[in-house]
């Protein structure tokens, strides 16, 4: 994964890249988090499976341990061993015991003191652990002490009354069961390196495979970034990378016809300025040429100067509108609207234009009394826009019909005239800035080629939609969808 670094020397611009540390990249983290969800259970059960067996191990040996200790415990309280009596057949049975059994023997009287062991060391020593004290309380107790290796068993020695008055404490080696679980333990790590190993392949192969496809649409984006915007991502399956890409795609796609219709839209404007700039320059030479022209001549040239700078001002003020709209610059105040009176007004405005042409303007209310919330003096624009166009457009002696309904969320205007139409290969780019099927017609009708950019931006931001049908030679019709309630967005 790169990062680039732009750097500006002598006016030059020299692009760097910046390796990312393998260790904050999104593949060590997948590695990362494909081996602790794989391994930590691993490890888990291991502990669990050499405690089990050691517990195993335990439990049996403290069984046969605790059977053991409480015979001697019997035999010394039947043999009356333990207030001296037959001692020396007290120690023989001890020895013997301790020889057949592999294990050390400890007799304790109730005060903890060593009356007979069968190593000959501690005897008439006091000998305190929790175990004694535990088996002087009648609880027999087998604890294995991993620190020493031996597991200590004690019950106690109780007397006729079923009253303890010593204990029995046998001490036996556990090694055995220690060296058992390091076998296990070391052919379980053994087994446990194999798996991890295991583990780590698959987890570097699946992350290849999950950051590869990834790196591809970085690699795009990269190359998107500094200026190369015809760069695609490849999509070779059907995996969400491969929406990922192909929603990628479209974006860049999408920004790209927006670059280019920039550039149309840069070129429109000047020629769209150039056209009446150069207009002026030739009436203003021929003013300035011809030092004897008649009043009336220049009478006519100061005004067709004046009607340039009057299309020149309509253009700017449309771009400014484009600009306000597209930015959100110029906020919506918006109100209760009757639709229906609203249209109304326009046509009242715009019948004097329809006379020159002797064009019909006919209005239908389908539905009466609707009212939506909307900016009454930006929606009226955009409208009145739709209607001068099928005006302008419908040759004389022509119809141009308004419809408008609605029902419980939308209101509905249709505009439809039986004009010249437009051909199916130019619908879709009706509502760009400039676009113009015949390129002297706004020209000729006194346009600036922007009324239904505006109207478009205009119904956009009202949250509405609008689109047309058109056949050549039969006529437009444009249809506007409007919410009645606006939905305010909120603004960070």
């Amino acid at each position: 994964m790169n990062r680039f670094i732009f750097l500006h020397v002598g006016g030059q611009v020299i692009i760097l890249k910046n390796k990312i540390k393998w260790f904050y990249s999104l593949r060590f983290k997948l590695i990362l988090s494909y081996m602790l969800i794989s391994f930590i259970p691993l490890v888990i059960f291991s502990f669990f499976i050499t405690n089990s067996i050691k517990n195993y191990f335990k439990n049996d040996r403290s069984k046969y341990l605790l059977t053991d200790a409480n015979i001697i415990a019997r035999n010394i309280s039947k043999g009356d061993y333990f207030f001296g009596k037959n001692i020396n057949l007290f120690d023989e049975e001890l020895e013997k015991k301790s020889l057949d059994g592999a294990y050390r023997i400890l007799v304790l009287n109730k005060f903890y003191y060593v009356i007979n062991d069968s190593n000959k060391t501690a005897t008439g020593k006091i000998y305190i652990i929790p175990e004694v004290i535990d088996a002087i309380k009648k609880k027999d107790q087998s604890i294995l002490r991993a620190d020493s290796k031996q597991i200590y068993t004690c019950v106690p020695i109780l007397n006729k009354n079923s009253e303890p008055i010593g204990t029995v404490l046998i001490i036996s080696s556990a090694k055995e069961i220690f060296l058992i679980i390091n076998q296990i333990q070391q052919k379980l790590f053994f087994l446990m390196g194999i798996i991890f190993a295991i583990i780590f392949i698959s987890a570097l192969f699946i992350s290849h495979l999950i950051i590869s496809p990834l790196k591809k649409i970085l690699d795009v984006i990269n190359k998107i970034s500094l200026g190369h915007l015809n760069e695609r991502i490849k999509i070779d399956n059907k995996d969400e990378f491969a929406k990922l890409a192909f929603s990628f795609n479209k974006m860049t796609d999408k920004l790209n016809q927006t670059e280019i219709a920039r550039e149309e839209f840069v070129s429109n404007v000047s020629h769209e300025l150039k056209t009446p700039l150069s207009a002026i320059k030739v009436l203003t030479e021929s003013m300035l040429n011809e030092t004897e022209l008649p009043v009336n001549i220049y009478h006519e040239f100061l005004g067709d100067i004046n009607s340039e700078i009057d299309r020149m001002t309509n253009i700017v003020n449309d771009l400014l509108t484009l600009v306000k709209l597209d930015k959100n610059r110029s906020p919506l105040n918006i109100s209760s609207v009757n639709f229906n009176n609203m249209l109304e007004n326009i046509i009242k405005r715009l019948l004097p234009l329809a006379a020159k042409k002797n064009i019909l303007l006919e209005l239908t209310h389908e539905t009466n009394n609707i009212f939506l919330q909307a900016d009454e003096v930006k929606l009226s624009l955009a409208v009145s826009n739709l209607i001068d166009n099928g005006i302008k457009y419908t040759p004389p002696n022509g119809k141009v019909k308004i419809n408008i309904n609605a029902d419980e969320n939308f209101c509905y205007l249709a505009v439809q005239d039986n004009g010249i139409g437009i051909n199916e290969a130019e619908q879709n780019k009706i509502f760009d800035r400039f676009y113009r099927i015949d390129k002297t017609r706004d020209r000729e009708t006194g346009g600036t080629g922007l009324g239904l950019a505006i109207t478009r931006s205009t119904i956009l931001m009202h949250k509405g939609e609008i689109s047309l049908t058109s056949q050549e030679g039969l006529g437009t019709t444009f249809f506007i969808k409007l919410p009645l309630r606006f939905k305010f967005t909120k603004r960070n």
